[in-house]
């Protein structure tokens, strides 16, 4: 990547949502999807004579400065990333509202062409999108197959987000505002992929409905989420998966694994290197599942361990040909 075209197109995303701000009095992710809408349409769009005549004269002269068709989607997702980290200073945004970084990303690709799956004109789903980073960079990854992508989340600006970098990187992705507890009808895809948000689900009624809800308190999400993903892929698909690493040592991990028992197969836990995290109860992991049924099988050995650090290259390139063998005799379908 060229990071002189992309510190030019952070600058003026940058200049622009200040002035977005102060012209509309709106908050910093607002004014980011409105610079971001402006540049993909290639002109300012006007409301009630807002922003006025000056500061669209302002933005024009400042969005001619940059042509979006000689920027890769990769440039153009590592400059959002940028302006998203800005903006978790500037609004304080939660954890689970934040991007999945590039670097999982790019693990996650590698785990998915370790499986050979077939995915030419195939859709894949991320049922807690957010701002679509994560399946943006498999979607990228994955152009050559023509493969699009359903995201679903109930925040409509994380959504706004999603949308405008997708239009931006120039993916086909289709999203969806509403709760994903809630039925949803996206048809069955071959391939899910989450970045899961981490925390209780507080509508007990719904929950209810999940075999891994909690019957004495309120039901974690992403065992939730996790289930309901498992609900949209068709036979033996797989369901890629960042969770806690001790996903199953909580008091309802039991839940969790008494659904595994007759629906899924658990195929691989993969501890990302505890040196990227602050802390090891803040330790994320990477759960591979699959969808019992068609010609899945449960894999012989399950593959559980830690992967490399991120910039160990040869014990990554190692560790990938290993998968990709291991992934040859258990998950090839």
């Amino acid at each position: 990547m060229d990071t002189e075209k992309i510190e030019k197109l952070f600058n003026v995303f940058e200049k622009s949502i200040s002035i977005l701000q102060k012209e509309l009095d709106i908050e910093y992710l607002d004014a980011l999807v409105e610079t971001g809408d402006n540049l993909y349409t290639g002109e300012v769009q006007v409301i009630d004579n807002q922003p006025n005549a000056e500061a669209v004269r302002a933005l024009d002269k400042l969005y001619s400065k940059v042509k979006l068709s000689e920027y890769k989607s990769a440039e153009i997702r590592e400059t959002i990333q940028l302006v998203l980290i800005r903006a978790t200073q500037e609004e304080k945004i939660q954890a689970n509202h934040q991007f999945t970084p590039d670097a999982i990303g790019m693990i996650f690709n590698a785990l998915i062409d370790g499986l050979d799956l077939d995915l030419q004109d195939a859709k894949l789903a991320d049922l807690s999108v957010g701002t679509g980073n994560l399946i943006e960079t498999i979607l990228d990854h994955l152009a050559s197959k023509k493969v699009s992508g359903i995201g679903v989340d109930n925040d409509d600006t994380m959504l706004s987000v999603a949308s405008m970098s997708a239009s931006l990187e120039g993916v086909e992705l289709d999203l969806i505002h509403q709760d994903a507890i809630e039925e949803i009808e996206i048809g069955k895809v071959p391939l899910i992929v989450s970045d899961l948000p981490v925390g209780y689900y507080p509508i007990d009624d719904k929950a209810k409905q999940f075999a891994t809800h909690d019957k004495k308190e309120h039901s974690f999400v992403h065992h939730l989420l996790i289930e309901q993903s498992m609900n949209v892929l068709e036979d033996s698909g797989i369901g890629i998966f960042l969770v806690p690493s001790n996903l199953f040592q909580t008091n309802q991990g039991q839940h969790l694994l008494a659904y595994f028992h007759d629906s899924v197969y658990l195929q691989a836990m993969l501890n990302l290197p505890l040196k990227i995290f602050k802390e090891q109860s803040a330790r994320k992991s990477i759960l591979i599942l699959q969808k019992v049924g068609g010609s899945a099988k449960q894999a012989n050995p399950v593959l559980l361990g830690d992967l490399p650090e991120f910039n160990q290259r040869k014990e990554m390139q190692k560790f990938l040909r290993d998968y990709e063998i291991w992934a040859h005799q258990n998950i090839y379908r």
